[in-house]
């Protein structure tokens, strides 16, 4: 087979030491980002943190997601451990572009036999922000196109699509005049964890959930309460930041489908990570749901995970609920009108959560995450921090309120002053 001309199209990169004057020392510009990780809106730090601790080195924080630096050890071990990423892909390819020509052009020039045989099932999918393109599904074909005619070219044969479950899910993005090819490491998003077995109507993503118990500043070992736990996502997630338990344990990666894999490294990472667990034991942990049904799919989901004797729940309404401990932090994702439960009705029934709250949370930290600007001013309590986050494309406010004993009795509802 003749050498292919467009695999030795390498940029002549000019030293800075050559252009810098004698004497004068200046810092190497910035290196470009081999990766970008995607999350919900609002959990970005987060991510910076945990990419650094997989050994990631972070170029930029973008909203809903980090650009950074990372080897194979630190892109498996991100997709690992992180809690809050949704995917974590790496950068394959970018070029600037006038019409759809351009982008397939561009990604017929890229070597994707040398990433993945050409057994292996792809999906492409296309993001995009103020592309002039008419077409986006049209382009998404394209891009597709230029994978299989690249595959035909080198082997004669061409990979099979599979838009549900593909081996190599490939995202293309565009913005004005540039697209950037990326391969996903994850593969399923990286929020489905690999155990869960049962969702309810109004289950938030287990990142979201993750990055709800982080930021609300609970300390593992302390009491934590979630008296409308639906299918006990909150509780999952904060059992496994307590126990020190890697999220994607259980699952498998986009990135062992491809042809750089290192099975012996990724078998390092993996039994490092395990040894950094801690024993599996009875956990301050509680939840409560008024649904029978909906509780029996967190008990099963509790299982499935392996806390089924170290988390308790109870069949009760939250506003019947007297605290488990003297102290402790609760944290729920109440009704709000988006999924489940009326507006009207809700409207009467915030009230009664603030009255509950006050009444029998004295010295606990309450946080409540909300997609309505007005539900939670009927609650009556000053809110004293609103985190702007997303669930999904629902743009909501994570409400703390200090439960301080003795002083929240005195004062009347004030329903102009939270949200």
């Amino acid at each position: 087979m003749k050498p292919d001309p467009r695999r030795s199209r390498a940029p002549q990169v000019r030293s800075p030491r050559d252009a810098q004057p004698r004497g004068e020392r200046r810092e190497p510009p910035p290196q470009p980002a081999t990766h970008f990780a995607t999350c919900p809106r609002g959990l970005e730090a987060l991510l910076v943190d945990e990419l650094a601790a997989a050994g990631a080195t972070v170029v930029r924080q973008l909203p809903a997601g980090v650009l950074f630096m990372a080897d194979a050890a630190a892109e498996m071990r991100a997709n690992l451990t992180s809690r809050i990423a949704t995917r974590i892909l790496r950068k394959v390819g970018y070029t600037r572009y006038r019409k759809e020509e351009h982008i397939y052009r561009a990604a017929l020039d890229l070597p994707w036999p040398d990433w993945f045989d050409v057994k292996k099932t792809i999906a492409v999918k296309v993001g995009a922000q103020n592309a002039p393109l008419k077409s986006l599904n049209f382009i998404t074909l394209k891009i597709k196109d230029a994978i299989c005619d690249r595959f035909r070219e080198e082997t004669r044969a061409r990979p099979s699509v599979d838009t549900e479950s593909p081996d190599v899910p490939i995202y293309a993005f565009l913005t004005q005049d540039a697209a950037t090819f990326y391969l996903d490491t994850s593969g399923e998003p990286l929020f489905k964890r690999g155990f869960k077995t049962e969702a309810s109507a109004a289950s938030i993503k287990e990142n979201l959930a993750a990055g709800l118990v982080l930021l609300s500043g609970w300390e593992p070992g302390t009491p934590l309460l979630d008296p409308m736990c639906g299918a006990g996502t909150l509780l999952l997630e904060a059992a496994d930041i307590a126990l020190n338990r890697a999220p994607g344990r259980a699952r498998h990666f986009a990135f062992e489908h491809y042809r750089d894999f290192d099975a012996a490294l990724w078998q390092r990472i993996k039994t490092e990570e395990k040894a950094k667990e801690k024993p599996l034991k009875t956990l301050p942990l509680f939840g409560a749901d008024h649904d029978r049904w909906v509780l029996d799919k967190a008990h099963n989901n509790l299982a499935a995970a392996g806390y089924a004797d170290a988390i308790e729940l109870k069949v009760s309404d939250a506003l019947d609920l007297d605290p488990p401990t003297p102290v402790g932090t609760l944290i729920t994702n109440p009704p709000y009108g988006e999924r489940i439960g009326d507006t009207d009705d809700l409207a009467d029934w915030y009230p009664l959560l603030g009255d509950w709250l006050k009444q029998h949370f004295s010295g606990w930290d309450a946080w409540i995450i909300s997609g309505d600007p007005l539900l939670p001013k009927a609650i009556g309590l000053k809110a004293s921090r609103r985190i702007p986050l997303f669930n999904g494309q629902i743009e909501t406010r994570f409400l703390q309120y200090k439960m301080i004993a003795g002083a929240m009795k005195a004062k009347k509802p004030d329903t102009g002053s939270a949200g």
